[in-house]
């Protein structure tokens, strides 16, 4: 049984300034899976017993960012798309598993006015085809900050917010194109009718408070794996970051 926790922590500094340390040891996961690190190498000195760490940094400073904590030596462990258009930015870590592997991701968020919508699109088909092709090898876990809500069950205000970056018809499109090609969302695999739980809130009109959120940070995994999974969560009572953590439990 392996216990795999996801984490946007928008900034890593930061959020170690708010518990990040005690949190990681209290989840105590297997596998620790961060996005949005915001941070170079050498910027912060930061490990935990029994863990090693790997680390994927954005060429611009201070922006996106990757990184796994995991108590399992990896056969191999390899960074990005492998595709130079995608991998200046820090948002893919993949490790493989004996068994399986493991992809941490953060998605390229759409933007205000939808400027980056365009290559978005590209990118979603671009991870689909990246992912399919590890399924044909050994089973997937997926996790992190996938920037889209999938459906009107998985924000607050969908009407208000359709055609915003994140909830646009395409996104959606994408991600529901991701799970027919054999991908399973952990969290509705256990809760299909779940309503009023998210995983990010604004910083802004105190939308945590009210719980006008968004589940945009996923587990998937690949369907062969649909029996062995055991939980999944999300960590609404996880303060640090405007995100919450993720996890999913697996028998594997």
């Amino acid at each position: 049984m392996i216990k795999l926790i996801s984490w946007n922590v928008n900034g890593l500094r930061a959020c170690c300034d708010k518990g990040f340390r005690d949190i990681f040891t209290q989840l105590d996961a297997d596998f620790f899976c961060l996005q949005e690190t915001k941070m170079q190498e050498g910027q912060l000195d930061l490990s935990f017993e029994g863990y090693t760490s790997y680390w994927n940094y954005a060429e611009k400073k201070g922006y996106s960012g990757t990184a796994i904590f995991t108590k399992h030596q990896p056969l191999q462990v390899t960074y990005g798309l492998g595709i130079d258009e995608h991998d200046h930015e820090g948002r893919v870590i993949t490790l493989e598993m004996e068994k399986f592997f493991l992809v941490t991701v953060y998605t390229p968020n759409s933007q205000d006015g939808l400027k980056r919508l365009d290559y978005r699109m590209t990118w979603d088909d671009d991870f689909r085809a990246y992912l399919q092709k590890l399924d044909q090898s050994k089973p997937v876990l997926i996790c992190g900050d996938l920037n889209v809500a999938h459906k009107e069950i998985d924000l607050k205000n969908p009407k208000t917010n359709r055609m915003n970056a994140g909830f646009t018809d395409q996104e959606r499109e994408k991600f529901q194109l991701l799970l027919d090609a054999g991908f399973i969302d952990t969290f509705r695999y256990f809760y299909p009718e779940q309503t009023n739980i998210y995983s990010w809130w604004s910083y802004r009109f105190k939308a945590r408070e009210k719980n006008a959120g968004w589940r945009i940070d996923y587990f998937l995994a690949s369907a062969s794996l649909a029996d062995k999974l055991k939980e999944a969560k999300i960590h609404t009572e996880i303060f640090g970051s405007d995100h919450c953590p993720v996890e999913v439990t697996v028998e594997i």
